[in-house]
């Protein structure tokens, strides 16, 4: 029989599994029991299944199905097809500025998904910065599929270069040296020896791009729109902001989403089964880099390439538009000025109490998703109480959850009349939103944290007389805090800009950073958006630079 907890870690861990009951939990359910009753908002049990037939069985749901799967894959493909190469010559060559390459596509993850297609419509539309600088406008590119997957390509592929240059690094040439004296051309020696060792890395990242890909709203939302390209989030949404509205629907269509999203977790772990690789002579030591020699300005100028279409272009667009008064006089240097800069200054347009609330919201979402990752990751490794199963269960229930599904339970949930305190309609449910979406980060690096302490440390704590709590407060947390740090800055930064389940579960009259954007672009105060998401971009990506230089000054003076 598996031993139990003691009263502290069972104290801890039913603590943990209420929250992450309420918080995770309950809104899954009530998205099952809405498919199931469609009825179950007014109270009622009845007729369970009847509109199964009606929405799997209509037309909308196997184009958007597909069309989700064309996304997500398409991404997934060219993602491979431009990280592969640059990952492998970071990591495998003597890259000259190696570390402004990287700096060049940590950008791209500062630019929110929705902000970067707007950019690059304003680019690419007729009359658009491309046009009015060389008379071309490639609007017949960027409104169709090829157009939408390149622009969430270069929002994404950065996931795949980090991954596989570090797990390149790791492996290093020494094995692809070997091959090499049995005759294989490098590009040989690469893809059947250095390539399939770094699978783990390969297989975790596409998994990770796949599931950006289908859970994203404003780039389908902003671009496909245009070409009548509906995907399953554009459809969930439409099934709950369009009259009349139907729930039953939505929910339908929410489990379709994770089924895709599950199935896709499922063929990674297959792959990793049957495809893995494994040295059998130790650790490999990374070799002497390779020098690029006659290549090396071509491999420069492809990594300049690349990183102007991630990071400068979308930048320089929205910094553009920012400086524009209006969009029809375009880039003369008499329609440029500050103006909407000042507007946001002066909040004229209620965008500091947007920018207020946002970041008041990030900062109480990072640290209730860090307090309650690392809650759940201490009771998933180090406990052996009766609710460990449940917690790890629970908490790995947000990796499959895009963010439309997990702000569609909570309305499920936090809609019905029978509750009587709520915190529907106010701040208090996008504070859950934020914390179901973002819960994954904070678990993931405590998590693998706690699995480098060994349990020795937990057993000292308990001989010398600490609690469950007391030794996890003044032992394990301070151990795990860097990467907690880190997860929770992650957990900030996304939070404060995220768009979707801020557009569907926001309190009347107030506002967020990312609805503030969208609805400037709606009421065509593109200017105005766009210096918003600048002021966003800067703050975003400063603030955790900022507090991550203090905490390595901290931890150096310690």
């Amino acid at each position: 029989m598996r031993p139990r907890g003691g009263p502290g870690q069972n104290a801890l861990a039913g603590l943990t599994a209420a929250a992450l009951g309420v918080s995770v939990g309950l809104p899954f359910l009530f998205i099952v029991l809405q498919a199931i009753f469609p009825e179950i908002g007014a109270g009622s049990l009845a007729d369970p299944f009847s509109h199964f037939a009606s929405v799997l069985g209509a037309d909308d749901l196997p184009r958007e199905t597909l069309n989700t799967l064309i996304l997500g894959a398409g991404t997934v493909a060219l993602s491979a097809v431009i990280a592969i190469p640059l990952a492998a010559l970071r990591a495998l060559t003597r890259l000259p500025g190696a570390a402004f390459w990287d700096i060049a596509f940590l950008v791209p993850f500062m630019i929110p998904p929705y902000i970067a297609s707007l950019g690059w419509i304003l680019t690419l539309q007729p009359a658009g910065y491309l046009q009015q600088l060389t008379g071309i406008n490639l609007a017949g590119f960027l409104f169709s599929v090829p157009g939408m997957t390149f622009v969430l390509t270069m929002n994404t592929f950065p996931v795949v270069y980090f991954a596989l240059s570090r797990s390149f690094a790791a492996i290093g040439s020494r094995y692809a040296e070997v091959s090499r004296v049995s005759g294989a051309t490098p590009l040989r020696a690469f893809r059947r020896v250095t390539l399939p060792l770094a699978l783990p890395g390969l297989a975790a990242s596409f998994l990770l791009v796949f599931a950006m890909a289908i859970e994203e709203y404003g780039t389908p939302a902003v671009l496909g729109t245009r070409i009548g390209f509906r995907v399953l989030v554009t459809g969930i949404d439409g099934s709950i902001a369009d009259w009349p509205v139907n729930l039953p629907k939505a929910a339908l269509l929410s489990l379709v989403l994770v089924a895709l999203a599950t199935a896709a977790f499922w063929v990674q772990r297959r792959l990793l089964r049957r495809g893995g690789f494994e040295t059998t002579t130790g650790r490999a030591q990374l070799q002497e880099r390779r020098p690029l020699g006659r290549w090396r300005l071509p491999v420069l100028a492809g990594f300049a390439v690349v990183a102007f279409l991630a990071s400068g272009l979308p930048l320089l667009a929205i910094l553009a538009t920012a400086l524009s008064r209006t969009i029809s006089g375009g880039l003369a240097p008499a329609n440029l000025g500050l103006q909407n800069f000042q507007a946001i200054a002066t909040d004229s347009s209620g965008a500091l109490a947007a920018l207020r609330t946002s970041l008041g919201l990030g900062l109480a979402a990072a640290f209730a998703a860090g307090l309650l990752g690392a809650l759940a990751a201490y009771v998933a490794t180090r406990t052996q109480t009766r609710l460990r199963g449940f917690v790890e269960l629970v908490a790995a229930l947000p990796n499959a959850a895009p963010g439309v599904v997990v702000a569609l339970g909570l309305i499920l949930l936090w809609n019905q009349s029978a509750l009587p305190v709520t915190p529907y309609n106010t701040l208090g449910i996008l504070l859950l939103a934020y914390v179901c979406i973002l819960l994954p980060q904070p678990v993931r690096y405590t998590t693998a944290s706690l699995q480098q302490i060994g349990p020795s440390l937990d057993a000292a704590a308990r001989v010398s007389g600490a609690s469950a709590p007391r030794m996890l407060w003044r032992v394990l947390l301070p151990l795990v805090l860097p990467n907690l740090l880190a997860a929770m800055l992650l957990v900030f930064v996304v939070a404060s800009r995220e768009l979707v389940a801020s557009l569907l579960v926001l309190p009347v009259g107030s506002q967020t950073i990312s609805t503030f954007i969208w609805r400037q672009f709606d009421q065509g105060s593109v200017g105005l958006g766009m210096a918003m998401a600048f002021v966003t971009i800067l703050i975003t990506t400063l603030l955790p630079l900022v507090v991550l230089v203090a905490a390595r000054r901290t931890e150096a003076n310690l």
